[in-house]
C-alpha cells in the first residue's frame, strides 16, 4: 500500500468487485468514511454501517489531502468509464489508494504504481512492473520482468509468463495464458481461455 496508508477511504461504486475491496481495505483496519454510488448497497453486506452518498460529486465534501479515493467499478472491455472517472478525480488533485489482499504474494522487486488492485492469492514475480490503475484480478499469476500498462485488467486466473509486455487498457480475460515475450498492444482483448503465443496488435480481439 502507499505511504499515505493511514488516510481513511471513500469508495467510488458498490458493485461485486467494490465489495471484494472494501472487505480487503476492512480487513486490513482501513476506515472507510462513505461509498459513493447511485446504486442500493443493501446487497453486500460488507457496506453494512458505511455512509452513501450517491452523487460522483460528492467526493468534493472530503478534503483532498485528508482522503485517499478507491474505485470499486470493475473494468470491463473497451469501457473507458473507470479511467474516465480516475482521471477527472486526479485532475483535481485526489489520490488513489493501492489495493493488494495480503494473500497475495508481490516480489519485494517489482514495481507497483498508484492506484493498482492486487486482489487475493494474485503471485507478482521479480522485475516485474505494473502500471497505474491495473486490475490483477483473483489468483493471477504475473510470472517474472513482465510490463504491465496503466488500465488493464487481469481477470481471474490469467497467466503472464515471463517478459510479457502490454499496453494501455489490455483486458486479459479469466483463465488466459500469455506466452514469455509477448506484447499486448493497447485496447486489445484477449479473450477467456485463449493461450497467446504472438504479438497482438492495438485494438485487435483474440477468443
Amino acid at each position: 500500500m502507499s505511504d499515505k496508508s493511514m488516510l481513511p477511504i471513500v469508495m467510488i461504486g458498490s458493485g461485486g468487485h467494490a465489495s471484494v475491496l472494501a472487505e480487503i481495505l476492512l480487513q486490513q483496519g482501513r476506515v472507510i468514511l462513505a461509498v459513493i454510488s447511485l446504486e442500493d448497497m443493501s446487497e453486500y453486506s460488507v457496506f453494512k454501517g458505511i455512509k452513501h452518498l450517491r452523487n460522483d460529486s460528492d467526493v468534493l465534501t472530503f478534503n483532498k489531502d485528508k482522503v485517499l479515493l478507491v474505485n470499486g467499478i470493475g473494468m470491463m472491455p473497451r469501457s473507458n468509464l473507470k479511467k474516465n472517472i480516475n482521471e477527472y478525480f486526479l485532475s483535481l488533485g485526489y489520490r488513489f489508494e493501492t489495493v493488494i489482499a495480503d494473500s497475495a504474494l508481490v516480489s519485494a522487486n517489482a514495481v507497483i504504481e498508484s492506484g493498482v488492485q492486487i486482489l487475493s492469492a494474485v503471485i507478482i514475480n521479480a522485475g516485474t512492473k505494473i502500471g497505474a490503475h491495473t486490475i490483477i484480478n483473483t489468483a493471477s499469476l504475473v510470472e517474472h520482468d513482465c510490463n504491465i500498462g496503466s488500465y488493464n485488467h487481469l481477470a481471474p486466473r490469467c497467466v503472464l509468463c515471463g517478459q510479457v509486455n502490454t499496453g494501455e487498457n489490455v483486458f486479459i480475460g479469466a483463465n488466459a495464458t500469455v506466452i514469455n515475450n509477448v506484447l499486448l498492444s493497447n485496447n486489445c482483448i484477449v479473450g477467456a481461455g485463449c493461450t497467446i503465443r504472438k504479438n497482438i496488435n492495438n485494438d485487435d480481439i483474440v477468443y
